[in-house]
């Protein structure tokens, strides 16, 4: 089947998946690029692929429609498109794990991205979304995952309900004045790091949750680090200490 009208009733559906309420509603979003298309049919998500006409398509036993460059320059979400599209259930829910990051109201699809590849790398195993933080189906966030976003566990929660709930982690938040160097941190018990709002830090609830504060030992003439880079460097310093 080829699809040539943006007009076309499954299209308009297809762009309705840019909105977040829309992808909430239904429990689908979208990927964009063959790489993260097959990262998505490895992990089971995949429900649908559109090709671009003229493009092989890669897995014969997904459900798949050809489309034309106009009509995937209408549901695309990138400046340079690519030849395939794919429509995914999302990801299911898995067990937390002794290493959490708590993210407080994150807005930047970028540092979430960032965070979320180097919480793989650096062999954390849960990654819990405030309710108010940027939207992990973020067309932007997905993108900058470089696929990663399937290989670690993502949950969106209250963040202090989430710790109240789980107490049985030692929770460190972030605090220059307060905090002991990050090197410092317990390595015997289950942990959860929070990283605050790009602007505000963490919010006064949930700071007042927290059991213990660190820090990052930087140069002076540096006043704070970006959100995904503090967030990766702490991580790698669990992961290695």
């Amino acid at each position: 089947m080829l699809i040539t009208s943006v007009n076309n009733e499954r299209i308009r559906e297809l762009v309705k998946l840019k909105d977040k309420k829309y992808r909430d509603k239904i429990g689908l979003f979208f990927v964009e690029g063959l790489d993260i298309v097959k990262e998505a049919y490895e992990n089971g998500v995949l429900e649908h692929i559109y090709i671009l006409e003229g493009y092989d398509n890669p897995y014969e036993d997904i459900d798949t429609t050809n489309i034309s460059i106009e009509v995937m320059k209408k549901i695309s979400d990138m400046e340079s498109i690519s030849g395939y599209y794919g429509v995914c259930r999302k990801i299911k829910e898995r067990e937390l794990g002794n290493k959490i990051l708590l993210l407080d109201n994150l807005q930047d699809p970028g540092n979430l991205g960032t965070i979320i590849r180097s919480g793989v790398a650096f062999n954390f195993d849960t990654i819990v979304l405030s309710n108010d933080s940027v939207d992990l189906y973020n067309p932007k966030v997905i993108r900058s995952t470089k696929g990663m976003l399937f290989k670690i566990n993502i949950v969106n929660r209250d963040l202090k309900k989430f710790i109240l709930e789980n107490d049985d982690y030692l929770i460190y938040g972030t605090d220059v004045i307060k905090g002991i160097n990050v090197r410092e941190i317990d390595k015997d018990k289950k942990i959860g790091i929070v990283i605050g709002n790009e602007g505000k830090g963490m919010s006064l609830g949930v700071k007042e949750l927290c059991n213990k504060f660190i820090y990052i030992p930087i140069n002076g003439k540096c006043e704070s680090l970006n959100a995904g880079v503090a967030a990766s460097i702490i991580m790698y310093e669990v992961n290695n200490r």
